[in-house]
């Protein structure tokens, strides 16, 4: 390689690898396949220092836009082998990258005669591979998945000569709520698969629209949100929409069907792009739409909201209290100020910038807690 080497593919090296080491027995003992080794020092920083200097590249123009699953053909459902195994540079990845840019396909890495390369292509995996995303130019995300059909589980994130390791802790704060403890890969496969996939993909894709937005969740069988919504409500929806509900609701056999994955991604995007009005989408926690672009108030009563504690769940992350508008712009401030009204209800924001922030009412912080989990989402 002619480029220089990238000095944090080295420092996050054993950080990978102790990862793998710490979670790899436990899904060893579970009945879905999984890796049956961590990945090597040496292996982890060749990907990494590789994928980074490919990401600076273009192709005909184009970003490229790569995924890298490091494991052997024989590990791979139905992989797709070249017949010339492609050395790991960053100008192979660059020109390959096109072919294998859409969603869910992987380019196989493994090492053949002592020297690592690039076999050919997979879509299934096992689970516990060590996956590397290139996100964006000098943006890596390093991540496995669990085994399941949710989404993968980040372990680290690269962002030119940062390092943010996900923190797993982060799940032991007090009121952490539950949809972050999903995104940091601790919740059951049964309950991924029904209630936690739906706001973990609104999430996603809420912030894959680029425009920003908001989301607010509330109690269903209550209007006590109203209270905080200016009236009337130019895009109400009557009666509601329960498309998302109505997914859900279906049995566990559907729910394993690829149909029911296909429709259920499609109505994901559909809600989540009403997100893009100006003014927040309500949804009840049965997941049935109410309104879209509407705008929040001050409950009448209620002070204005002061002060906001605020995390984000990586290794070394400092929390804070800080005055809700520094988290943001009147999204932010507007959010905090509902969940600071309707103790029971949350919001989530995505900036345009793509910043992701979860507020839920904290009993134990006695304020508005502002998780910020873009790390998670990418």
């Amino acid at each position: 390689m002619s480029e220089p080497r990238y000095p944090s593919a080295r420092e996050v090296a054993p950080k990978i690898r102790a990862h793998f080491e710490r979670f790899l027995p436990t899904a060893t003992a579970a009945s879905h396949p999984a890796m049956m080794a961590a990945p090597s020092l040496a292996d982890v920083e060749a990907v990494v220092d590789a994928a980074f200097w490919a990401s600076l590249r273009r192709e005909e123009n184009y970003l490229p836009r790569i995924s890298l699953a490091l494991l052997p053909p024989s590990a791979a459902e139905q992989p797709m082998c070249f017949d010339t195994p492609l050395t790991l540079t960053p100008a192979s990845l660059t020109k390959v990258a096109p072919a294998v840019e859409r969603r869910g396909i992987h380019l196989g890495v493994w090492r053949q005669d002592g020297v690592l390369r690039v076999w050919g292509t997979a879509r299934t995996i096992p689970s516990y591979c060590m996956v590397l995303e290139v996100a964006a130019p000098g943006l890596l995300v390093i991540k496995h998945h669990r085994g399941d059909i949710g989404k993968y589980v980040n372990v680290a994130v690269l962002e030119a000569e940062r390092i943010k390791m996900i923190d797993d802790r982060a799940r032991a704060l007090p009121d952490c709520p539950v949809l972050v403890s999903s995104l940091l890969g601790f919740d059951s496969p049964a309950n991924w698969n029904t209630h936690l996939t739906v706001m973990v993909e609104l999430a996603v894709s809420m912030r894959a629209h680029g425009r920003g937005g908001m989301m607010l969740m509330v109690p269903s069988g209550s209007d006590t949100w109203r209270d905080s919504i200016v009236q009337p409500m130019t895009y109400g929806v009557s009666p509601a929409f329960t498309g998302l509900a109505d997914l859900v609701g279906r049995a566990p056999a559907e729910r394993s069907d690829r149909a029911w994955q296909d429709e259920m991604a499609d109505t994901v995007r559909a809600v989540a792009g009403l997100t893009a009005v100006d003014g927040a989408a309500i949804i009840t926690d049965r997941y049935e739409l109410l309104v879209f672009g509407a705008k929040i108030a001050r409950r009448d009563g209620s002070p204005l909201v002061e002060q906001t504690s605020v995390t984000e769940p990586i290794e070394d992350g400092e929390a804070d209290i800080v005055h809700p508008s520094r988290l943001g712009g009147t999204r932010h401030l507007a959010a905090a100020q509902f969940v600071h009204d309707q103790h029971d209800a949350m919001a989530m924001v995505a900036s345009q910038d793509g910043r992701f922030t979860l507020f839920a009412w904290s009993p134990c912080e006695g304020m508005v807690h502002a998780h910020r989990v873009e790390t998670l989402l990418l």
